[in-house]
């Protein structure tokens, strides 16, 4: 397979439209493009993978283990005709010292050519020290080449091409013009989500059209032309699966979207049905063992979901009478008691949850979370209550006014969650955090998950949410630990 690393000088220089127009013009060719995207990101995805046609990867060196980003990205680019890579924040940016979990350090584990995206306003001759600047910083890296993003026009494109080839020995391979109509809205945690957007393949098509016009595809082709990497990916492992298939209804629309491709595979592969559900349109909850709520932006919808109040009641008694679920972030959001933004407004949530949720303006928790298990988490893992687990928070909010005996189930080592203490509230067998969580490495939440519906599902004998109060939670402790194979 071809590959490439599309990465930057720094953050915000417009490598993911790159990354996107790259994706949509080479896909429009009738090349199959696989992408994937670098570090823990649920929106650039989301564009990348509708701008290839392809569900795009997530690979992080912090979250995942090496053997574990090989093994992805090597299974899922199998019969691409090429992989990119888009990166995150710059080329050598990252938590270690040594730059072991950065961008860099990524192109190194997968022989990875290097496209160096420059954002270049204001730029004549500064740019040739740059370019050999990162060249010479880490020789073992293949700065392969550069688009140059950005551009005032033909006149300021002629003076850097004529310097980066008079200084360097590095080709430019395409040079973007700044048009304010290839910009995609961006918010506190990056782009806007593509599921907001109802222009977003039209946006997606122009992008690519732009990008098309003004990069050299096919020599961007044959710059990622590489070797195999010489080394054999390994089968998905299921940690085990559950006898009797059960269901999930999730929400999937515009409040809620933040899911990881692979999250979701790993609770079909475990044996659960996904049964999509929209928060803002629909009255009632599908015919489902359990709910999973995942991350969003329900502070933008607060008015649709609390019109919605035959959903939100549902909810609210299908989890009082026990019904298993799961909720990250925008999830635990919405299953609060009320909703406040920082511009004054408050909406009526779930109220499954006996706290009030409160918007601010800088974020509350936001980077890598390191976790520790208690005696509270209704699917426990033996290994992560032993060695912990590492997972991601990105939110500007913070959830208020909880009674003194809420349970929590995690220990927080690295990061915020809900009081920079503790994260994870468990209300009879709801589990709702701030954290987001990947199913890989020793975590496997996915199937863990599955394996307590299941066993919800038997013990209680009722499928819908007629569930009776809280014989999860006392039967909790009378069964064993979900093993982790």
């Amino acid at each position: 397979m071809r590959r490439i690393l599309v990465s930057a000088a720094h953050k915000s220089s417009g490598k993911t439209t790159i990354s996107i127009g790259l994706c949509s013009a080479l896909a429009a060719k009738g090349l199959f493009v696989q992408p994937f995207k670098k570090g823990p990101d649920y929106i650039d995805p989301m564009w990348l993978s509708e701008a290839s046609g392809r569900a795009c990867r997530n690979l992080d060196l912090y979250l995942m283990e090496p053997n574990e980003v090989v093994s992805t990205f090597q299974r899922h680019g199998e019969g691409a005709d090429v992989g990119i890579v888009e990166g995150n924040k710059g080329l050598y940016d990252g938590l270690a010292l040594d730059g072991s979990n950065s961008n860099a350090a990524l192109a190194r584990l997968l022989d990875l050519p290097v496209m160096l995206v420059i954002d270049a306003r204001g730029m004549t001759r500064g740019i040739a020290p740059l370019i050999l600047g990162y060249q010479a910083f880490d020789r073992e890296i293949s700065i392969a080449g550069v688009i140059l993003n950005n551009l005032g026009g033909a006149r300021h494109e002629f003076k850097l091409r004529a310097v980066i080839e008079h200084y360097t020995d590095v080709p430019v391979i395409g040079a973007v013009h700044h048009d304010e109509r290839l910009e995609i809205v961006e918010r506190h945690l990056g782009l806007m989500p593509s599921n907001e957007s109802g222009e977003s393949s039209q946006r997606i098509a122009n992008i690519g059209a732009a990008i098309a016009a003004q990069v050299d595809l096919d020599r961007f082709l044959a710059l990622s032309e590489r070797p195999p990497l010489g080394v054999k990916y390994s089968s998905d492992v299921v940690p085990f699966r559950v006898r009797d298939r059960v269901r999930i209804a999730i929400a999937k629309d515009k409040a809620f979207g933040f899911y990881y491709v692979d999250d979701i595979e790993a609770l079909a592969a475990a044996g659960a049905e996904l049964v999509e559900f929209d928060t803002m349109r629909d009255a009632w909850l599908p015919d489902a063992d359990a709910i999973f709520i995942g991350g969003g932006f329900p502070e933008l919808f607060g008015s649709e979901l609390e019109a919605n109040v035959s959903l939100r009641h549902d909810i609210r008694r299908a989890i009082e009478g026990g019904m298993p679920a799961y909720a990250e972030c925008g999830g635990l959001m919405y299953l609060s008691r009320t909703l406040a933004t920082h511009q004054g407004q408050s909406f009526e949530m779930v109220g499954a949850i006996p706290g009030d949720v409160v918007m601010h303006r800088k974020p509350v928790g936001r980077g890598f979370v390191h976790l520790v298990e208690n005696a509270a988490h209704p699917w426990p893992c033996p290994m992560a209550r032993a060695s912990g687990q590492k997972a991601h928070e990105f939110h500007y909010s913070s959830i208020e006014n909880l009674p003194e005996n809420t349970r929590f189930a995690y220990e927080v080592a690295r990061g915020y969650g809900i009081n920079g203490k503790q994260d994870g509230i468990v209300v009879n067998n709801l589990l709702a955090q701030f954290t987001h969580q990947r199913s890989i490495g020793g975590c496997y939440w996915a199937a863990r998950f599955v394996a307590f519906i299941e066993r919800m599902k038997r013990v209680q004998g009722n499928s819908g949410s007629g569930m009776k109060p809280g014989p999860g939670n006392q039967l909790r402790n009378r069964l064993p630990e979900i093993p982790l194979i």
